[in-house]
């Protein structure tokens, strides 16, 4: 049975639906726009002052990585134990608490035990969110592509707090600083935590899952995709800011870049990608996704300056959250509503595994004679070949899998 939006809640009137999507938003943002990638921000300050290696700093995202394909791999069973609004709400509170712990110490042990509890429950909140803002809207297509795309656009928005609150605190406290700002993430977080508990309050329970697991076989080529896409963009979100600052860019420079960006990733997600991949084929919406972001890697690479680092912002941004919106749409496309937690938890666990390998290949890439920016063309290949290998996905209605 789907889940759907509460008729009453006492005397009070029924929050519209796209309230609803914008309130559980705030998941991704603490899991993705928060989590992952403030660390961009903090990083070049994190290096400086605990006089780290790029290998080092790719591992600590590796980490992260590691704990999000476990989150990934078991958010269903989560949500079917303890229910997912609880657990989505739960493991917000969860990564509230690592990201507030990121900031108490340096120690590259402690960190990576810091960044492994918070990528295993920040993949929890990004799957169970996103099969609850799934079933919003349920018997409508088009407008499920919308919610959420809404709920993706919390990545955008994560990103652009992330570029105004974290130089502001690195340019009073200075590279020693990069404590104050995971600790001023976690607060916001704790805030974020309460406005997805409001939302997720107001998605009725859902019915009991089916025994019966589909196969998902079918899905093969947006599985690879998936895998290469996530390893392709998140060696550029973790290294592109150091790769700004070696070409010279000012801190403020480098936080318009991200401000920018999440900007763009935020319009984007709200008001071209549902339309777009609720009309596309399941093999030529990730196809676009990957050519898109591809180009938007490309113009940091070719030319310095904050020009080329301002249209790569507005390209790659626009782009590089419309992945995951894809993934969720075909999901929901081609199977089930009772497998649809599972689908979206299987794909997110091969997006994990490619960003859990794609900051490590890069780092080791940066760390030798080709620099930083070798490391981002890994970025261009990935998504390149991702691209053409979704192009054999198949149509699969999944109401006639049920």
């Amino acid at each position: 049975m789907p889940l759907e939006v509460s008729q009453s809640r006492g005397t009070l009137s029924t929050p519209s639906p796209w309230l609803i999507a914008l309130g559980l938003a705030a998941g991704p943002v603490v899991a993705l726009g928060f989590t992952r990638f403030a660390y961009a921000l903090l990083l070049p300050a994190m290096r400086e002052d605990l006089d780290w290696s790029y290998t080092t700093a790719g591992g600590i995202t590796t980490a992260n990585a590691v704990g999000y394909i476990l989150g990934a791999g078991s958010a269903a069973w989560w949500a079917r134990t303890f229910g997912a609004r609880q657990v989505f709400v739960g493991g917000m509170l969860i990564s509230a608490v690592s990201l507030l712990a990121s900031g108490v110490s340096g120690d590259f042990t402690y960190l990576t035990v810091v960044r492994f509890i918070g990528g295993l429950s920040t993949a929890v909140v990004f799957v169970v969110g996103s099969a609850l803002a799934s079933r919003i809207h349920a018997t409508s297509a088009k407008h499920s592509a919308k919610l959420v795309s809404i709920y993706m656009a919390g990545v955008g928005i994560g990103v652009i707090l992330s570029g105004f609150v974290i130089p502001a605190v690195l340019s009073h406290f200075g590279n020693r600083g990069w404590s104050a700002g995971w600790l001023v993430m976690g607060i916001l977080a704790v805030i974020a935590t309460v406005v997805a508990g409001i939302a997720a309050g107001r998605i009725e329970k859902a019915g009991p899952a089916s025994a019966n697991r589909p196969s998902m076989k079918f899905l093969l080529p947006t599985f690879a995709w998936y895998l290469l896409y996530g390893a392709g963009y998140v060696s550029y979100m973790t290294f592109v800011i150091a790769l700004l600052n070696a070409q010279g860019l000012t801190r403020w420079s480098t936080a318009l870049f991200f401000i920018v960006l999440g900007t763009a990733s935020a319009a984007a997600t709200l008001f071209l990608w549902g339309k777009i991949i609720g009309r596309l084929s399941s093999a030529q919406g990730p196809a676009v996704v990957s050519l898109v972001v591809l180009i938007g890697v490309l113009p940091v690479l070719l030319w310095g300056g904050i020009v080329p680092a301002l249209v790569s912002a507005v390209i790659f941004g626009a782009g590089f959250m419309a992945g995951p919106t894809a993934a969720t749409v075909i999901a929901k496309r081609s199977l089930p509503a009772s497998a649809w937690t599972g689908g979206i938890a299987a794909l997110t666990v091969a997006f994990s595994v490619g960003q859990g390998i794609g900051p490590v290949v890069s780092g080791i890439m940066s760390d030798t004679s080709f620099g930083i920016s070798g490391g981002l063309w890994l970025s261009v290949v990935l998504l390149a070949v991702s691209g053409l290998i979704v192009s054999f996905q198949k149509e699969r209605d999944g109401s006639k899998t049920a």
